[in-house]
């Protein structure tokens, strides 16, 4: 179970670094891993960024691969939300508001954006939380 559990929320830091990447940073171009430099070094940084969060997704297969099977799905679906929200928070509170090397959309309203992003992270992370719980709980039926 714990293997499940913790494949899972590698998968979901995975998924959404690499759904943050793919449609932040190529598809909407509204920021990059880095942004006070020139557009060759956004670049590069994404890639870097990609790069991670591949190795990532590649590590939780192979947590899930080794794993019990017989697990309730609320374990693997809390933990990829909580995966994914614990990623979606932290970049949040690390990158946009305390170092503020970019924002999720920079310009007017930045900070409306950037409280936006946090608070799905917080709705990521209550869902989670609730469908693992409710996973432990059907597990030890």
């Amino acid at each position: 179970m714990k293997r499940i559990f913790m494949g899972a929320f590698l998968f979901g830091v995975g998924l959404i670094g690499m759904l943050d990447g793919i449609v932040f940073h190529q598809l909407l171009q509204w920021h990059s891993v880095y942004m006070p430099t020139d557009r060759f070094h956004q670049i590069v940084s994404d890639g870097l960024f990609h790069l991670l969060v591949t190795g990532i997704i590649f590590i939780s297969g192979l947590f899930l691969w080794k794993g019990d099977h017989h697990v309730h799905g609320g374990i693997f679906w809390g933990g990829l939300l909580l995966g994914g929200g614990s990623f979606n928070l932290l970049e949040g509170i690390i990158d946009h508001h305390l170092l503020q090397i970019h924002h999720v959309k920079p310009g007017p309203y930045q900070l409306h954006y950037d409280l936006a992003y946090d608070l799905a992270a917080l709705l990521f992370l209550l869902a989670g939380w609730l469908l693992y719980r409710q996973g432990q709980a059907a597990q030890s039926r």
